[in-house]
């Protein structure tokens, strides 16, 4: 426990810090105690939200020197507990730092504050002729700092990439409030090691990210897309490396739905095709004039019927009906809404091992939890599937007898147990299954020698 005459003095500083961008106590807003995942945290000393880097730079410098943890927040729509308060804690809110600094369309980046929303900056983006590629479910509340942060993944990482390869620079405020500035802006700097991959990915534990320099691609006027149906997952390999081909690595999202997941979301959406195929896949190919090149998309699919590679198939006849398309892919949000109690996972594994993971797991959790529902689906382009475990009996959460089974399988085909989600609070046990003693000794070596005190998000990701 802190002493109250410490906690007195670092909430008198922080009140001189911040002014009215300070909450204490039943002032802090509940929303700012939990993010979307189920774990729970502690009680904060504190809630937040400076305006610029160096009020950042001020609040962690006094808490450093009071041993007083800090937890960054962006917009909390992490699954795995990664923002949520431990105990005493300054809550860290970019929340005031939302600022679009400057957009050059002809350099392709953009210069922004960690609190900027992402669907902010993709309107921002289309709204100067570029696209910025990052696209989640949850992009109309989360920041591009929690982004950088857990290193997200999203629908379009088949073509564009994960976060880490869209980041050029960022700036980072390191535990003692020392501001380490890195706003590089060219794809080419070789000048040393990149130091900011310490923090892409890091989930707040090694400095808070503050600002960022943007990588941005040509805009696009719209997408081919179609829905098909499979009968195996051998077929869905082979109609991805076909259309790869023919596309010339164009392929901006390859979806894959199995059918249990197809059935369920059919009850939240409207299904372009009939149910009752074992797989289904929801691919677009994005374009400056996706009119010019549909007639090339259509003859990939009928090459893929030609081979046998798929058994149907709906074509989006037009912009809406492609977005009506991915209602089916999203739909994961009505599920867990409505179908729970249910327990989610963020996995991958190499690419052609994926068919047989999910066999693997859907037979060992029905051999356990006879009646079970696992729904399978996710960005197979990159090797990343999700599962989402519904109508599950005789099952203790704390046991966490689901998790072992599934992140046992994982292991055993030598796969991560956090595909984009991040590890937070909720997969910590499991991380040694995806990373060596050896790499897990040089991670908390970088810890103590950013953080000696660790004050920075303490308890998430290691011990």
């Amino acid at each position: 426990m802190q002493d109250a005459a410490v906690r007195l003095a670092v909430l008198e500083e922080l009140s001189e810090l911040l002014g009215k961008d300070i909450q204490t106590g039943e002032n802090i807003d509940v929303s700012y105690l939990k993010d979307w995942s189920d774990e729970k945290g502690g009680t904060p000393l504190a809630l937040v939200s400076p305006r610029d880097t160096q009020t950042v730079s001020n609040v962690l410098k006094l808490c450093n020197e009071y041993r007083i943890a800090v937890v960054p927040q962006g917009g909390r729509t992490g699954l795995a507990g990664g923002a949520v308060p431990v105990e005493g804690c300054v809550l860290l809110s970019l929340r005031n730092m939302n600022r679009i600094e400057a957009i050059n369309a002809q350099a392709g980046t953009m210069i922004v504050e960690a609190g900027a929303i992402l669907q902010t900056i993709q309107e921002a983006a289309r709204n100067a002729g570029m696209n910025f590629a990052l696209d989640l479910g949850a992009r109309g509340s989360c920041q591009i700092g929690g982004n950088i942060s857990t290193n997200a993944g999203g629908n379009r990482v088949i073509r564009y990439g994960m976060t880490r390869d869209l980041v050029l620079g960022l700036e980072a405020v390191l535990a003692d409030g020392t501001i380490l500035s890195m706003m590089n802006e060219m794809p080419k700097n070789n000048a040393a090691l990149d130091m900011k991959h310490l923090f892409i990915g890091a989930e707040g534990t090694m400095g808070v990210v503050t600002r960022a320099v943007l990588r941005l691609r040509p805009g696009v006027g719209g997408a081919n897309a179609a829905v098909v149906a499979l009968e195996n997952f051998d077929n869905a390999l082979n109609l991805l490396n076909y259309t790869q081909k023919r596309l010339s690595g164009r392929v901006t999202a390859f979806e894959a739905m199995w059918g249990d997941y197809y059935k369920t979301a059919a009850k939240y959406a409207r299904a372009p095709l009939e149910q009752g195929y074992p797989l289904y896949v929801l691919m677009d190919m994005q374009g400056a004039e996706p009119d010019t090149e549909a007639e090339l998309f259509q003859s990939v699919l009928e090459h893929a019927l030609e081979e046998g590679w798929i058994a149907d198939a709906a074509i989006a006849q037009s912009h809406r009906e492609a977005e009506e398309f991915w209602t089916m892919r999203d739909a994961i949000a009505e599920i867990m809404t409505h179908e729970g109690p249910c327990i989610g996972f963020d996995v991958s594994v190499p690419q052609t091992q994926i068919g047989a993971a999910v066999d693997a797991i859907q037979a060992a959790l029905e051999e356990r939890y006879p009646g079970v529902q696992s729904l399978f689906f996710g960005h197979v382009g990159d090797c990343n599937f999700h599962i989402d475990v519904t109508k599950y009996t005789d099952f203790e959460p704390q046991e966490r007898i689901i998790e072992d089974i599934v992140y046992d399988i994982i292991r055993s085909f030598k796969g991560s147990v956090s595909a984009e989600h991040g590890i937070g609070l909720h997969k910590k046990p499991w991380l040694h299954y995806s990373r060596s003693a050896a790499e897990l000794l040089v991670l908390k070596t970088l810890k103590a020698a950013l953080d000696p005190h660790n004050i920075l998000n303490p308890g998430k990701v290691l011990d």
